[in-house]
């Protein structure tokens, strides 16, 4: 089966430059209002410290970060305790953190798209190959840690 090439940090960008011009252009309404909109840094600032946690739970079992290579390593530890997909986890957080920066309403309408397309494009197959790939081990680990979080 031939896949998208596109990485997740891509579909992340197009996602962030939608809601931006959806911002701009289609405000909908004023949501949230300076001084209060400069708390989008923290869910911001949370989605980046959790990626690069998980890519450094990727870099010390020395297995891959991307999407549908073969894993070398099941990685159970570190954020992977609370969630099995922190990075795509830590994205969401990214664009919530966005959305509360601009204020308006229309931005949040692109966090849960991308979250489904996460889910479809990205979530299903890497959860198949790791099941395949590890079997009892990630049925265990899959048993007690939420997808998301």
């Amino acid at each position: 089966m031939k896949h998208d090439r596109r990485l997740p940090p891509t579909y992340l960008f197009n996602a962030l430059a939608a809601m931006v011009l959806l911002h701009f252009f289609v405000p909908l309404y004023p949501l949230i209002s300076y001084p209060w909109n400069i708390a989008g840094i923290i869910p911001l600032l949370a989605g980046i410290i959790l990626n690069l946690a998980a890519d450094r739970s990727f870099k010390n079992h020395r297995t891959t970060v991307k999407p549908f290579e073969v894993s070398s390593a099941l990685v159970t530890e570190g954020v992977f305790r609370f969630s099995r997909h922190p990075m795509y986890l830590g994205m969401v957080f990214i664009l919530t953190g966005v959305a509360i920066l601009l204020g308006s309403l229309s931005p949040y309408i692109i966090i849960p798209i991308f979250a489904i397309l996460m889910d479809c494009i990205f979530i299903s197959t890497e959860e198949d190959m790791l099941d395949t790939r590890f079997g009892d081990e990630w049925r265990t680990y899959k048993s007690s840690v939420r997808r998301w979080l």
